[in-house]
C-alpha cells in the first residue's frame, strides 16, 4: 500500500525546492506558507512482468483469452501508442515490445499470417525507423517493418481510411481502414496519466482529421474540466461515444499498462526524491548537476535530456473490453498519482520541464511550452483547479523563440502569423483551422516527411482554451520576452518579480500553490 499524496507548508526549515525550467532546474526558496503538493511514493513494480502480461491475455476483462480470439485465415491488426509517451521515454526493452511479443507468439501459435502493426500516431508525426525499433523491440522490427506489415498511421491516406458512421451527437467516426476491417484489433497503450487510454486509445489514435475536429476544438476543450477526470471533460465524452460506435463493428482486444513514476536515473534520480530527503550524494548530484547544465550550449543541454531513458517498472496489466480495462487502469494511476489538497490558491506555481508529448527527440517551441504548462500541468487535477478564478499562474521555463522546421512547420506560420492578428481560440479556429488543416504542403510534409499535420499547433492552442479562460493573468519566469509577449503573457526574472506583477489581480499576500514535479502529480482538490 502506498503511502497518500504529501502537502507541505513552506517555513523556516524548508529547504529549497527543486523547479524545472525546460532544459535545467533551479532551487527556489518560496515565501512563507506555500503549499507544496507533492505526489504519492513511488508504486513498487511486478516482480514477473513476463508472467503479469500472459495473465492478462489468458485471464481478460469481460472477454475471451486472447487465444480464443484468433485463427488460422483471420486479419489481425495490432496497434500501439506512438512515441508521445511515456516521458522521458522507457529504458529498453519498452514495455509496449514485452507485450507485443507475447502477443505475436499467441497469433503465430494459432496459425495467424495476416498480421500488420501499426503505431497510432493519428495527426502526429512519423516516427522514424530508430524510434519504431525502440518502442517494438530488434526482433518484432526485424520481422514487420521491411515487409510494410510495421508502419505509421498516415490519416491522409484517403484510400486507407474507413467511415464507419455517425454518433448521435452527429460526429464523424474514421479511422484507419485497416483496423476497422480487421477480425480483431488488439491495442496496445501505456498510462502515466488518467488522460490516456480507453476508448480514447482507437477512436483518437487511428482518427482521421474528419473525426479529430469533433473534439479537438476550442469549444470542447474549454469545457473538458479537466483532462485529466474523464467524467468531466467534453473530449473524452465525444471519444467515448465514438469508441462505442467502433466496438458495433469492430472486435477491439484493448490491453493496458500502468508504469510507476520511477521518471530519472542516476545522476538525476534525486528527482525522484523529496529535496529534505536527499543524501549527501543527492546533494552532490545535484550542485553538479546544476554547474554542468549552467555551462553547457543548449543543444548539449537539450541532448542530455532528450537521451534519458527512464527506469519505469510495471505496475499493472489488464487485457480485454475496452471500458472495464480502463477503469483498472485509472484506480492504479490515481493510486499512484492523487494527492488530496484542501481549496484553491490565488496563485498557481509550475515548473515546465524540457519534454512534452509533441517534442521528442526535437525542440520545445513556444506553443508546445505553453500547452504543455497551461495544458497537461493546469488540468493535472480532479475536482476545481488548483487555482481559484481569476488567480494568477506563474511558469518557469525560457520559452525560446525556437522551432523545429523537420518536426514543427506550420507551428512557425501559427505563431508568427496566426498569433500575431488574434490569441482567442474561438476567433483561430473560425478564421484559420481549415486553411492550416488543409493545406497541400503541410499534408505533403506529414506525410513524406516527420512532420506533425499542418492543424497540429491549433490543437495545442485550443489545449490551453481552459486555463485561459479561468485564469486572469499568466507570467513566466526567466522565459523570451518575445515569445511571450507574442502568446499574449508577460515574463519576468524571478519569482518576487512575478508577484509584484500579478498584485493587482492576487493582493500582495497571496495564497500560493507550487505543483511539484516530478514526479507527475494529480490534484485531488475539494
Amino acid at each position: 500500500m502506498t503511502r497518500p499524496g504529501f502537502v507541505l507548508e513552506a517555513d523556516e526549515r524548508t529547504p529549497p525546492l527543486v523547479v524545472h525550467e525546460g532544459d535545467s532546474f533551479r532551487l527556489e526558496e518560496f515565501p512563507l506558507g506555500t503549499r507544496v503538493v507533492y505526489p504519492p511514493e513511488m508504486t513498487p513494480g511486478i516482480p514477473d512482468v513476463e508472467g503479469a502480461i500472459r495473465d492478462a491475455l489468458l485471464q481478460p476483462v469481460d472477454s475471451e483469452p486472447l487465444p480464443a480470439l484468433l485463427r488460422p485465415g483471420m486479419k489481425l491488426t495490432i496497434a500501439f501508442d506512438d512515441i508521445s509517451l511515456p516521458l522521458p521515454q522507457m529504458r529498453a526493452p519498452d514495455i509496449r515490445q514485452r507485450v507485443l511479443e507475447q502477443v505475436l507468439e499467441l497469433a503465430a501459435a494459432a496459425g495467424v499470417d495476416d498480421v500488420e502493426l501499426i503505431a497510432a500516431n493519428a495527426l502526429h508525426r512519423r516516427l522514424t525507423p530508430a524510434e519504431l525499433r525502440h518502442i517494438v523491440g530488434e526482433r518484432v522490427f526485424r520481422s514487420f517493418f521491411r515487409e510494410g506489415k510495421l508502419y505509421n498511421f498516415d490519416a491522409e491516406d484517403r484510400d486507407n481510411v474507413k467511415h464507419l458512421g455517425v454518433t448521435e451527437k452527429g460526429e464523424d467516426v474514421e479511422i484507419s481502414r485497416r483496423a476497422a476491417e480487421s477480425d480483431l484489433l488488439v491495442y496496445v497503450n501505456v498510462n502515466i496519466v488518467p488522460m490516456d487510454g480507453g476508448h480514447k486509445s482507437v477512436a483518437i489514435g487511428l482518427a482521421s482529421y474528419n473525426s479529430l475536429r469533433h473534439h479537438h476544438n476550442s469549444h470542447t476543450m474549454v469545457h473538458s474540466r479537466s483532462f485529466m477526470d474523464k467524467d468531466h471533460s467534453a473530449m473524452h465524452s465525444s471519444a467515448w461515444r465514438m469508441g462505442r460506435l467502433i466496438g458495433e463493428q469492430v472486435k477491439v482486444f484493448q490491453i493496458e499498462t500502468t508504469l510507476n513514476s520511477h521518471s530519472f536515473p542516476k545522476p538525476y534520480d534525486f528527482l525522484n526524491r523529496r529535496e529534505w530527503e536527499w543524501s549527501l550524494r543527492d546533494q552532490a548530484s545535484v550542485l553538479a548537476a546544476r554547474r554542468g547544465l549552467a555551462v553547457a550550449p543548449a543543444g548539449m543541454r537539450r541532448k542530455i535530456f532528450q537521451n534519458v531513458r527512464a527506469p519505469y517498472a510495471l505496475t499493472g496489466v489488464n487485457a480485454g473490453a475496452v471500458e472495464p480495462v480502463h477503469d483498472r487502469t485509472l484506480e492504479r494511476v490515481f493510486r499512484q498519482q492523487s494527492t488530496e489538497v484542501d481549496g484553491q490558491s490565488d496563485v498557481l506555481v509550475l515548473g515546465v520541464p524540457f519534454i512534452c508529448p509533441y517534442n521528442v527527440n526535437s525542440v520545445m517551441n513556444p506553443i508546445l511550452a505553453a500547452c504543455m504548462g497551461l495544458g497537461y500541468m493546469f488540468n493535472s487535477y480532479r475536482g476545481k483547479p488548483l487555482v481559484r478564478k481569476d488567480g494568477a499562474v506563474i511558469l518557469y521555463h525560457p520559452v525560446p523563440y525556437e522551432f523545429s522546421q523537420l518536426h514543427h512547420p506550420s507551428y512557425v506560420d501559427f505563431f508568427e502569423e496566426v498569433l500575431a492578428e488574434s490569441t482567442d481560440p474561438a476567433t483561430i479556429e473560425a478564421k484559420f483551422e481549415e486553411q492550416y488543416a488543409t493545406d497541400p504542403w503541410y499534408v505533403h510534409l506529414y506525410r513524406t516527411s516527420y512532420a506533425y499535420h499542418g492543424v497540429h499547433p491549433f490543437y495545442m492552442w485550443y489545449w490551453i482554451a481552459h486555463a485561459l479562460d479561468h485564469v486572469g493573468q499568466v507570467v513566466w519566469i526567466g522565459a523570451n520576452r518575445r515569445a511571450v509577449k507574442r502568446m499574449g503573457f508577460r515574463a519576468a526574472s524571478s519569482l518576487p518579480d512575478a508577484l509584484e506583477m500579478v498584485s493587482d489581480t492576487v493582493g500582495d499576500a497571496p495564497s500560493i500553490t507550487y505543483l511539484h514535479h516530478p514526479p507527475m502529480t494529480m490534484a485531488e482538490v475539494r
